[in-house]
């Protein structure tokens, strides 16, 4: 267990915030690992808790492994407050700038999984509106089309966190897919469907022989993406139930 945090670190964090910020990033590494969402020991998911105060999982953990002691309470000048590990400079790159370029964005998960990173490697790559798990991102997708190697300054870390200009998700290409939201469970939940959204694509391109994808009428994309806005219980609910899976199946994990 953490000890306590000093009051001067936490600069109006709520405590049970800060508990239950570090127990739902440890619970969406380490479902996203079940997944295969993961790559080695990099990538990572952060919350801003508070002006200047972010919480973010350490450098050289296994999402896998990650418990909620692991999960690092940083600022916004990349120093680790508390926490047992070092933090990872491309993490904090792009995830500070990112949380301060884009007020909505209080969580931001970056990965390279696997399907939607397939869609950066191709020339013009988009989400194709063509069918249901697609259709919950009309509207809030951003492509960054410029590859500029590793995310180890401000500039970089700054012209990738622009390029999201307040959209849920971007496409970072040759790179990976950042996804945001106003929570670890809404973002969590949103990269899961991101990613069945860019397989189902995947799968049905090679599957269509040259033949096009569906498209779905523009106003149809809209009305569908608002329903599916006005059912986030189902992401709250989702968190919950990684968190009873994880309770049932790794005992200690928290």
């Amino acid at each position: 267990m953490n000890q306590p945090v000093p009051a001067a670190v936490l600069q109006g964090v709520d405590a049970q915030a800060l508990a239950t910020g570090r127990l739902e990033i440890a619970a969406a590494l380490r479902w996203s690992a079940r997944l295969g969402l993961n790559e080695g020991v990099c990538n990572h998911y952060s919350l801003e808790l508070a002006p200047d105060r972010y919480l973010i999982n350490p450098q050289g953990l296994h999402w896998s492994e990650v418990r909620p002691a692991d999960v690092l309470l940083i600022n916004g000048a990349g120093q680790v407050l508390d926490g047992p590990h070092p933090l990872e400079p491309t993490a904090f790159f792009i995830h500070s700038w990112i949380h301060r370029l884009n007020p909505h964005a209080r969580a931001v998960l970056h990965t390279h999984m696997p399907y939607a990173t397939a869609l950066t490697l191709v020339q013009g790559g988009r989400l194709a509106w063509c069918n249901q798990n697609t259709l919950r991102f009309h509207g809030r997708v951003a492509y960054d089309d410029t590859y500029n190697g590793l995310a180890l300054d401000d500039a970089e870390g700054r012209r990738i966190a622009s390029g999201l200009n307040g959209a849920d998700v971007l496409f970072m290409a040759s790179h990976g897919v950042t996804v945001v939201g106003q929570s670890v469970a809404w973002a969590f939940d949103d990269l899961y469907y991101l990613e069945r959204a860019c397989m189902h694509q995947v799968i049905a391109t090679q599957a269509a022989g040259g033949r096009p994808l569906r498209e779905i009428p523009e106003a149809l994309c809209a009305r569908t993406a608002a329903q599916i806005a006005g059912e986030r219980q189902q992401s709250d609910l989702f968190m919950q139930a990684v968190i009873r899976m994880l309770d049932r199946d790794e005992p200690g994990w928290r």
